[in-house]
């Protein structure tokens, strides 16, 4: 029967529970945080590359359309075959026991077919782009699914670097879709995208430290711990300081608050040093780090409105 294999009135459950509890599947399935945060920068490397070499959104409105899907459906292929893989480290780990690959809820097999599924729709859909928006595709789902979960997330530290390129790419995706990504802009937005991974997932890393040892997994705190990790913060973040000055095309408005919100997360990080909390000052890391992410992204599209 799949999914459900008895059947709603013999668990004495009313179809709208079956119903919510599906959702709540799949939303964990897909991992939908992570799914809807990687289609923002598809979609602004795609709008930036039409303001920048002057085209219109209405002339490329199906290209768009073809890149967002498909690349959403590559990103989602990606993260289930990542949740088939890892269903034994979901098992120990607190936050993911509840996923339906490890509660049974979704069988294994059905879960490997719809990544699969997902994945190849997906590239079908982004053939229909550009050959190089496909390329990319390619590289972010290889990264993601090969490099990172299958060979290095459990043996190296250096895994989250691997991880980085696989959602680097998105914005050189939707550019592609448009002109070569042999472009300042995009590369910019490569590189911002790659710097902000680290101490984002170094942030998550410290704040489940304790699931992600007994699950056996190479992240950072784990093996070198928190104050080589703070460290690593720190310099990434620093890294992020010249990059609003690179695309100063996008105007003067957007340099400035791109750098304030820069040298906030620097004092942020630096602030973690003297802390006498290392998990309340990780999860202040996380979510200044979502936030920046999200909004900078926005604020890209929404200084080429105005």
């Amino acid at each position: 029967m799949g999914i459900n294999e008895i059947p709603s009135s013999e668990k004495g459950e009313t179809p709208l529970l079956n119903i919510s509890t599906l959702i709540r599947d799949l939303k964990a399935l897909f991992k939908a945080g992570v799914l809807l945060a990687n289609v923002l920068p598809v979609f602004t490397g795609l709008w930036l590359a039409l303001h920048f070499t002057g085209k219109s959104f209405v002339d490329y409105w199906e290209i768009a359309l073809l890149t967002i899907i498909g690349s959403t459906m590559v990103m989602a292929g990606a993260l289930i075959l990542n949740n088939w893989y890892d269903v034994d480290i979901d098992t120990v780990m607190e936050r993911t026991k509840n996923r339906p690959t490890v509660t049974g809820n979704i069988p294994l097999k059905v879960v490997l077919s719809m990544g699969i599924a997902f994945t190849i729709i997906g590239f079908i859909l982004l053939l229909f782009t550009t050959v190089e928006t496909t390329v990319y595709g390619f590289v972010g789902w290889f990264t993601y699914v090969f490099l990172y979960t299958i060979w290095s997330k459990r043996r190296y530290t250096f895994n989250t670097i691997i991880g980085s390129v696989s959602g680097a790419v998105t914005p050189l995706i939707g550019w592609a879709a448009v002109e070569s990504s042999l472009h300042i802009v995009p590369i910019i937005l490569f590189l911002i995208l790659f710097i902000f991974q680290m101490p984002h997932t170094f942030a998550i890393a410290m704040k489940k430290c304790k699931e992600y040892t007994a699950a056996g997994v190479a992240m950072l705190p784990v093996v070198r711990g928190f104050k080589v990790t703070k460290v690593q913060i720190i310099v990434y973040v620093s890294c992020l300081l010249p990059f609003p000055f690179f695309l100063a095309p996008l105007g003067t408005t957007f340099v400035v608050i791109a750098t304030i919100f820069n040298v906030g997360w620097l004092a942020v990080s630096i602030s973690g040093l003297f802390t006498k909390n290392d998990l309340k000052w990780a999860h202040v890391i996380f979510l200044y780090s979502v936030n920046y992410i999200t909004i900078l992204f926005l604020l890209m599209v929404i200084v080429t409105i105005f």
